[in-house]
Order: C-alpha cells, then structure tokens, then sequence
C-alpha cells in the first residue's frame, strides 16, 4: 500500500539557476546535484493537495490543502538505473498534523504557516496564486496563463523540471530517506505574467537571500495528477 495517495493541482513552478555551491551542502548521501545542460536549478513550488488519503485513510480536515516548498534536483545511481530526484530545503502547509507526520516518518522540513490560493479563469485565461504569512509579512507569488493545456517536450527545461520521481531527505552525513513518487507526464499552460513577493531570506535564510533579486529563468503553471508517494527507505 502507497503511503500516500492524492492529487497534486495547479502547481506553479518558479525555476532559478544558482551556483551548486548554494545547494552542496544538503545534497542527501548518496546522491548529487542533476543538471540541465550544465544549469543548476532551485525552484519555488506551489500547488494544491486534493483528496489526500494517508494509509488509504481520510484524515478529516486534511484532505485539501496548500503546500508550498523550495526544492533543487539530485540524481542516484543504483547499478543500471539512473534515479532523478528532489530535495527539499523547506515546505510549508497549513496543517499541523501532516508537518508532524512527514518530519517524522521522513525527515522532511515542514513547517506550518497560515496559507492562502486563489484560482480563477476568465477567458482563455487562468490564473493562480499562492500566499502564506511568515513572521507577520505577507509573501505570495502568483501566475496568469493561457487556459489551453500544451504537451511537455522532449528534452526541454519544463520536462527537466516536472519529470523527477524520486524523493531524498538528509538524515545525517552518512544516511538518507529514499522515496518514489509516482504520476503521469504533466502538461503545463504557457504563462503569460507573474508576480513574486516572497523574501527568500526570511523564509529560507541568509543562504538563500540572494534569490530575491535573481530574475527567474522560467516560470510553469502544471495541471498535476493523481500521485501516490510510496514508503522510504534508508540509504547507508
């Protein structure tokens, strides 16, 4: 049985290229940084969770709810098999229950935040957005895109970017969480016009302060799927 099982929608993908310097200190053990021709990225994502079951179990009030997170792009060798993954320097949600429940089971960094999303479509157009309350400020980062869904390409950023089925967390210097995560090819809206008001620094820290005044290499809005996140495993 998965561990979890629901529905990620409408997830806004906010990419940076960065130095690997940045992200070198929490590369999990046992895998290393992946790259996109050469380019490495840091990307700020925010999407909806939707019929979340835990177990195969509704967990009342935490079945639909927001989660945004800053997450970079690892690749693990296991004999034949090249396994793409992300790691997660922080993830927001607004139930306590689930921050417990991941940072336990999985050595995440969850953390819990009053949040918001607004989805609206007028049009051929749809928009979205994010917002959360850190330490009394508001941060939010929001899109407008054509409402007309396009096929991922082969070899592209956006392909690079959504095509990652693995998950790694630190447990220490010599251990790691392993995870796969599973869903069909995503097909995303072309965005036409953004807004980011989010202080990198004071959700993130000092190390990633330097975000908020890099422009973003590209910006995708994603339909999602039907996912399930399976049991971890340790690496040694």
């Amino acid at each position: 049985m998965s561990f979890l099982k629901a529905e990620w929608r409408k997830l806004v993908l906010v990419n940076y290229e960065v130095s690997p310097d940045l992200l070198l200190p929490y590369v999990p053990a046992g895998t290393e940084l992946d790259v996109w021709e050469g380019k490495c990225y840091v990307s700020l994502v925010g999407f909806l969770f939707r019929n979340t079951r835990v177990l195969g179990l509704w967990i009342p009030g935490h079945v639909n709810f927001e989660e945004v997170n800053l997450r970079f792009y690892v690749v693990r060798k296991v004999n034949e098999e090249v396994r793409r993954g992300v790691v997660f320097v922080r993830e927001i949600v607004p139930k306590p229950a689930i921050s417990t429940i991941a940072n336990l089971c999985y050595k995440e960094n969850y953390v819990t935040r009053r949040m918001n999303h607004d989805i609206s479509t007028k049009g051929d157009e749809i928009a979205v957005s994010y917002s959360w309350s850190e330490n009394g400020m508001e941060q939010l980062f929001s899109v407008n895109a054509s409402f007309v869904q396009q096929e991922l390409m082969r070899g592209s950023e956006a392909e690079f970017i959504t095509e990652h089925y693995w998950g790694y967390a630190k447990v220490d210097d010599q251990s790691t969480n392993e995870y796969e995560v599973t869903h069909p090819r995503w097909q995303i809206y072309p965005v036409r016009e953004y807004e980011i008001r989010v202080d990198f620094e004071r959700v993130y820290g000092a190390e990633f302060k330097a975000l908020n005044d890099l422009r973003p290499t590209s910006i995708f809005l994603a339909e999602g799927s039907e996912i399930t996140v399976e049991s971890k495993s340790r690496i040694n």
